[in-house]
């Protein structure tokens, strides 16, 4: 069992947040032929300027470690007054199938909670079923799926309720 920590992330983490970005979703990208002609935005593709973008819109990064190495992210974007949209969630491909992503996501659970949302939201690639399998194991549940016109692919988007805390 590894020590696994979260902390926040912060504008001057911009440069590191984008590299373990594009590195996380190298093989997504090369699954599904996505390139910088066909599909620009990618995560794949990440540049620091996005992250920073990222920040003065108010979107929030964590950061996950284990054993004391930078392994993953993700970043927490309010949609509305009842719905928080988690983005970029990325695990290093050689800190993956340790529980990183599942600690991500209860973090963001647990974010959410706080702030008195209802609702998490994610929009993942519909072909990537193993990934649809994953969000489905962790209570995420398909509520559409969609054609978005600058896309290569089809989205599937899917939510999953945020627990009540007292």
């Amino acid at each position: 069992m590894c020590d696994m920590r979260i902390r926040e992330a912060h504008a001057q983490d911009a440069g590191d947040l984008a590299k373990m970005i594009r590195l996380s979703h190298r093989d997504v990208a090369e699954k599904f032929h996505l390139s910088k002609e066909n599909c620009p935005k990618h995560p794949s593709f990440c540049q620091e300027s996005w992250v920073r973008d990222d920040f003065s819109r108010g979107v929030r990064y964590f950061f996950v470690s284990m054993d004391g190495s930078p392994s993953g992210c993700v970043a927490l974007e309010r949609a509305s007054d009842q719905e928080i949209y988690v983005e970029r969630l990325s695990v290093v491909p050689e800190k993956r199938r340790h529980g990183a992503g599942v600690r991500l996501v209860a973090h963001v659970l647990g974010e959410a909670a706080n702030l008195g949302v209802d609702a998490l939201g994610i929009g993942i690639i519909d072909e990537f079923t193993e990934l649809k399998t994953w969000y489905e194991s962790l209570g995420f549940e398909e509520v559409g799926v969609k054609h978005v016109e600058h896309l290569p692919f089809q989205v599937s988007f899917m939510t999953r309720r945020v627990p009540v805390t007292m």
